[in-house]
């Protein structure tokens, strides 16, 4: 085995809470689990965090700070102050990683000192901010409109620390294995999950997409990965907490399978 940890995001259990996704990942096995900060009360609470770390035996692996669509408003507007906060939940929790989107091209005052700005964090908190891999908005499988700034790729510019998910990758029709070469030893933390290249960001069960999820892995041990791998799929359309507990399973199951396997 690579010795990987191979963590449970939190929002692979939506719209059940992080509480559930503490039980969850103790009861399958999961190493750690990674909180998003969400709506979800519970995952805004580093003490209630904490307590549910400690609880379980599992450690947190990152925080996601709340910079999506639908996290907007939580802990406020303005996203130097949320960044600065996940990092001080992520000392408090014992994370060393923040994971971070990129800033939406509205937010142009951001965006144009984003860079710069995620450096001067990782600097001032001891904490890494990874930066997410994004996609084009697109309603089809025509080309889409860009979102992000200073843009969707996070190996076209200088971070130290990045993520690669698999179903954003799916939707940009990106190459992940040659987006993680580029990237090198910036890559810091995986998003592993599956898409089809459809314009949804599917967040499919590994393996159950066209993006060759057993691949990457294969590359990133061969590569010499030393990060987090984080299962994030959605689960969402299980009926049943028996439907949920097959996917979360099979994940995991997949997850290690192919990271005990040389490309």
């Amino acid at each position: 085995m690579t010795g990987l940890r191979v963590s449970l995001s939190t929002s692979s259990v939506y719209p059940e809470t992080a509480a559930h996704a503490f039980g969850w990942a103790a009861r399958l096995g999961y190493d750690a689990v990674e909180v998003m900060v969400a709506l979800d009360k519970v995952s805004q609470d580093p003490a209630a965090v904490r307590r549910l770390s400690e609880h379980h035996g599992l450690p947190v692996s990152a925080i996601h700070a709340p910079t999506l669509l639908f996290t907007q408003r939580v802990w406020g507007t303005e996203p130097w102050a949320k960044l600065q906060r996940s990092a001080e939940m992520a000392h408090e929790v014992g994370a060393d990683v923040v994971v971070v989107h990129p800033p939406f091209r509205w937010q142009k005052e951001y965006a144009a000192g984003f860079v710069d700005g995620i450096a001067a964090l990782e600097e001032s908190t001891g904490i890494a901010f990874a930066v997410e891999n994004m996609y084009p908005w697109r309603a089809s499988q025509r080309r889409g409109v860009e979102m992000y700034l200073p843009g969707r790729d996070p190996s076209t510019e200088p971070y130290a620390n990045t993520v690669i998910d698999l179903s954003h990758a799916a939707i940009a029709h990106d190459d992940p294995i040659a987006m993680a070469e580029r990237l090198g030893d910036r890559l810091r933390h995986v998003h592993l999950t599956d898409g089809t290249g459809s314009a949804k960001d599917e967040h499919l069960v590994p393996g159950r997409g066209s993006m060759d999820a057993a691949g990457f892995l294969r590359h990133l041990v061969g590569a010499g990965f030393s990060g987090e791998v984080v299962l994030e799929i959605n689960t969402r359309r299980c009926s049943t907490r028996e439907e949920r507990e097959a996917d979360l399973r099979e994940s995991l199951e997949f997850a290690r399978e192919h990271l005990a396997v040389r490309a």
